[in-house]
């Protein structure tokens, strides 16, 4: 071997990578920077400096083509059409173990996305990601039903909450919330301390609104109308009427007024929607006119009547709350009816 050539390997370089290779391997974390391959092995971390001769953009190529040719038989390294599917989902299974041996951010990614992962597999990729986009790979995984059940869910979904305060995104931190409630991963003292922290920022409770809707701090309930019968709308407005459903009602109010984002509008119309669903139904109710008129319009709202102002701008922020004003004004005062104000 040439150590000189453009297209290979220093001999000390070669020697030690297919020594690693020869042996089992879990996972591979390639950092130029510091010229350094890491691997993760069933006995713990191994870590291999490398000496690029000639280009390093070049050398550290030939290194992934070596990791490639080993792991998925793909000389060229991370497989041109797997890079389409990195954040659908679409890896195959089969390939899910192998993508994080190759040093490549777009298939760590692809393992994070995949619909085929494992507790394990989670584990390997927070190894291997960890120079990566961290957030959005414990969000994604924590999605995965396997990894909720798992060890590394309740590892994730602290790391999220430790990290909340540093997401700029509004709406990466509202996705972060949904994912740890979704989850139920939290103790209950971190779930009340992220509450109160969405009282300052209302899109944190979209996550509540979403995944604890009869377990919010309650409200003072509302005196039900003798009579009522046993139907979808009448357990609807008990709902309403009950010290959580008062809950649900202020904070779903609280967010319409202060929604930050495009996303956080089409979620909480569809959130409205699906609570509200059986007020379609509630003509014959004992109640007042304006009740029933609040509960029938609260049950036909989706994402589709916020298209035609989200469609034509993309303000955030105060300039978006101005455009949804028309849309959001009459929704707030049905919320408002039922919660008995006026």
């Amino acid at each position: 071997m040439n150590p000189d050539s453009r297209n290979e390997l220093s001999p000390e370089d070669a020697l030690r990578l297919n020594v690693l290779l020869a042996g089992e391997l879990l996972a591979v974390r390639l950092d130029e920077g510091t010229r350094t391959l890491y691997a993760l092995t069933p006995k713990g971390e191994a870590r291999i400096p490398l000496n690029p001769v000639g280009r390093a953009e070049r050398y550290f190529q030939r290194v992934r083509e070596l990791l490639g040719g080993h792991a998925l038989n793909s000389p060229g390294g991370y497989p041109v059409h797997l890079r389409r599917w990195t954040r659908m989902g679409q890896a195959s299974e089969k390939n899910l173990e192998a993508l994080l041996k190759l040093g490549a951010s777009e298939a760590v990614m692809a393992v994070a996305y995949a619909a085929g992962l494992t507790d394990e597999l989670a584990r390997r990729v927070w190894w291997a990601g960890q120079n990566l986009a961290a957030m959005e790979i414990a969000r994604v995984m924590l999605n995965h039903p396997a990894v909720r059940a798992g060890a590394m869910g309740k590892e994730l979904a602290d790391y999220l909450i430790e990290h909340l305060p540093f997401e700029e995104d509004p709406i990466a931190a509202m996705q972060s919330v949904r994912a740890v409630l979704a989850a139920g991963l939290l103790a209950p003292d971190k779930r009340d301390q992220l509450w109160a922290k969405g009282k300052r920022r209302p899109y944190y409770l979209i996550g509540f609104l979403e995944s604890l809707p009869d377990e919010l701090p309650p409200e003072a309930p509302r005196v039900l109308p003798a009579d009522l019968p046993d139907t979808p709308a009448a357990r609807l407005l008990a709902r309403c009427y009950s010290g959580a459903g008062q809950s649900w009602l202020k904070t779903a109010e609280l967010t319409l007024e202060k929604p930050p984002a495009h996303e956080a509008v089409y979620l909480l119309l569809d959130l409205l929607g699906q609570y509200f669903a059986a007020g379609r139904d509630a003509a014959g109710l004992p109640i007042p006119p304006p009740e029933i008129a609040a509960l029938e319009a609260l049950g036909r709202l989706s994402n589709v009547v916020a298209v035609p102002i989200l469609t034509r701008t993309t303000a955030v922020g105060p300039l978006l709350r101005r455009h949804l004003e028309p849309l959001f004004a009459p929704i707030i005062a049905h919320i408002r009816v039922l919660r008995g104000l006026p």
